[in-house]
């Protein structure tokens, strides 16, 4: 039982990295001005990192006591990194680059940030289809 609440969260977050990239993103971008999209996409951020993070963290926790862990949780932990860095570290460059209009700083970062989001993506989908 708890090797499926595990594997469940995985699969919640993959549909949320899913949904906030194929949906979200881009209906705020094209609903919005881009001064207001890019503020509201900054406040939603951390959430989106911080519902990631604790989806993730507590599969790994599950997958620990239950006796679970595989290979795959080598994957969610790498997602884990991920996250924590585009969030402590990645998301304040950005927002910072924003903010002092460097914009080719701020390509870059969130150039960055979106090449890591589809990369978890991918990596949760390798989970996801049941390769591992």
């Amino acid at each position: 039982m708890l090797y499926l609440i595990a594997n469940n969260l995985i699969m919640v977050s993959f549909g949320v990295i899913v949904f906030f990239s194929f949906v979200v993103a881009p209906i705020t971008f094209i609903t919005l001005d881009i001064e207001n999209a890019g503020k509201f996409i900054r406040r939603l951020f951390p959430f989106y990192y911080g519902f990631n993070l604790f989806c993730l963290i507590l599969s790994l926790l599950i997958a620990l006591v239950d006796g679970s862990f595989a290979v795959r949780y080598h994957i969610v932990i790498l997602c884990v990194i991920l996250f924590l860095f585009a969030l402590f570290y990645l998301m304040p460059k950005i927002n910072k680059y924003r903010d002092s209009s460097n914009e080719r700083m701020f390509k870059i970062t969130h150039r960055l940030s979106v090449v890591i989001n589809y990369a978890q993506l991918i990596l949760l989908a390798i989970i996801a289809s049941g390769y591992y």
